[in-house]
């Protein structure tokens, strides 16, 4: 009976991870019964206006364009029960193309472990490394924060967890280790997005200021923040492997752990199989770099010599795919199929001797990923719940109206928590950026203060909460495949968030009273 009770109270102290995404989409559901629907006017380029807020009727009729006509409809912006359940069903068609690619992923994934080439190159690194397997985290977390600050490397970091978990394992420490190595790297190259497109060139470009002058308050923060995290993980990992935290070890990951006793040996073949494997990851990464942005034409020059050639470039299909800079995850959803049958070309006397079925294994390994495919989109529907609910406007005003009586010297902090609830209810940063900055940014010339601590203020805003809200699905299902819990997740990473809020205040308080 004792027994049964304290099972009880484990569930429900660990809540799954779609329970409470499901909380939260009720929660905002709710939330557009309370809060006033209102909406900005927009100019010519679809930004919002600033004062220009006015409250609209809950049940109003609208026009909308349907193939080509223009016909009146009636909007309901209440979100009953019925909106509650189909949001996951609408979130899942939004994020078609993350879950296609995520559903591949695993696949591929399947096939390459199949074949023992991850786990015989792992364990090889990992016995030259013996007694200095620590420096992997601080390494490791440098190159993630480096894709973070420059191309907003968030949903491509879940293709990571199979190769950062097992590793983290073999080396002593615990899945734990992996999430903080990739989700606190990759954040705090976020949170310090110095020419991250996604993030604060958006937010530079809607507030009419150079990226340039961003950057010198962003690199400082992103250093501050970056070396704060590795110390933080390396405290947690040390810890680790003298015996604490003994409860973590019951995560279970998607991934098996790699088995230092019994690694495959680093054959030919395997030695073949893992260069493809690397080659795909470094292919996908140039791929998603906005090249273009920064005047680097190489790419996209290689890609018209390409297109152009004679037959050559038809029968390949080069016209009718996209240079590097501009592909998204429809073409790295097709370089990891094409990687997938190169490794199984490669492996196929082995599979064959083995009695291995390729497409079997395939299959398998897009099973072992799927429950991180549908967290991704019920996380989404917290999006839909939102945006259909018309409260989004509403908000901002509020932020408006808080912000306009603040002085220069505090403008930033307080546009700093302003965005902290704003990012939570609109996780696509580019879409918050555009969203509030026409509003945001020009009250800070209006109380003597500068636009570049306003981008700021949103920039570290909104990389705090991607790594902390349950409505960023590049976060839920990283802890999917790790294996940790959501609430276990919060209480390891509470300390360190609490520094990167105080570095990002402090900084932004004193740029701002400069």
């Amino acid at each position: 009976m004792v027994e049964k009770i304290k099972k009880a109270k484990q569930k429900l102290r660990s809540p799954s991870a779609f329970t409470i995404l499901f909380v939260v989409i009720i929660v905002m559901a709710a939330l557009t019964w309370v809060v006033p629907s209102g909406l900005y006017k927009t100019n010519e380029d679809g930004d919002r206006i600033a004062n220009s807020y006015h409250v609209v009727d809950k049940d109003r009729t609208v026009t909308e364009e349907k193939d080509g006509k223009k016909e009146e409809v009636k909007k309901h912006d209440q979100q009953g029960l019925w909106d509650v359940f189909t949001a996951p069903i609408k979130g899942m068609s939004d994020k078609l193309d993350v879950i296609v690619f995520v559903m591949v992923l695993g696949g591929f994934l399947g096939v390459t472990m199949k074949t023992g080439a991850l786990d015989a190159s792992l364990g090889a690194l990992l016995r030259k490394m013996k007694g200095k397997e620590k420096w992997l985290i601080p390494i490791l977390m440098i190159l993630f924060a480096i894709g973070g600050t420059t191309y907003g490397m968030q949903e491509e970091t879940v293709a990571f967890y199979a190769l950062v978990i097992p590793m983290m394992i073999a080396a002593g420490y615990n899945a734990m280790t992996g999430v903080m190595v990739i989700v606190l790297g990759a954040g705090t190259g976020v949170l310090g997005s110095t020419i991250n497109p996604f993030s604060t060139g958006v937010a530079a470009k809607t507030a009419d200021v150079k990226l340039g002058s961003v950057i010198p308050i962003m690199s400082i923060i992103l250093v501050l923040c970056l070396i704060a995290a590795i110390i933080f993980t390396m405290r947690y990992a040390a810890k680790v492997k003298a015996g604490k935290y003994k409860e973590d070890v019951r995560y279970k990951p998607a991934t098996a752990a790699l088995d230092m006793t019994n690694v495959p040996k680093f054959t030919g073949p395997r030695k073949v199989v893992m260069s493809v494997f690397a080659i795909t990851f470094v292919l996908m990464i140039l791929s998603l770099i906005p090249w273009g942005s920064w005047n680097i034409t190489f790419f996209a020059d290689m890609f018209e010599w390409a297109a152009g050639l004679p037959v050559i470039g038809a029968v390949l299909g080069v016209v009718h795919s996209a240079a590097f800079g501009d592909w998204y995850f429809n073409e790295i959803t097709a370089l990891f199929l094409i990687s997938t049958i190169v490794i199984t070309a490669i492996y196929y006397k082995e599979f064959k001797k083995e009695g291995v079925f390729p497409v079997d294994t395939f299959i398998d390994g897009v099973k072992d990923i799927l429950p991180v495919a549908l967290i991704i989109a019920v996380a989404t529907g917290v999006s839909v719940v939102m945006t259909n609910g018309e409260i989004q406007d509403t908000i901002i005003s509020w932020g408006e109206s808080l912000l306009k009586d603040a002085g220069g010297g505090v403008v930033g902090v307080l546009a700093y928590l302003f965005y902290l609830p704003m990012s939570f209810i609109v996780p696509s940063s580019s879409g918050l950026a555009a969203a509030t900055m026409p509003v945001i940014a020009p009250i800070a010339d209006l109380v003597g203060s500068s636009k570049e601590v306003m981008v700021a203020a949103f920039a570290t805003a909104s990389g705090l909460i991607n790594m902390m809200a349950p409505t960023i699905a590049s976060l839920m299902g990283g802890l999917a495949l790790a294996g940790v819990s959501y609430r276990d997740w919060l209480k390891r990473s509470a300390p360190i968030m609490a520094i990167f809020a105080i570095i990002s205040i402090t900084v932004i308080a004193i740029f701002g009273a400069l």
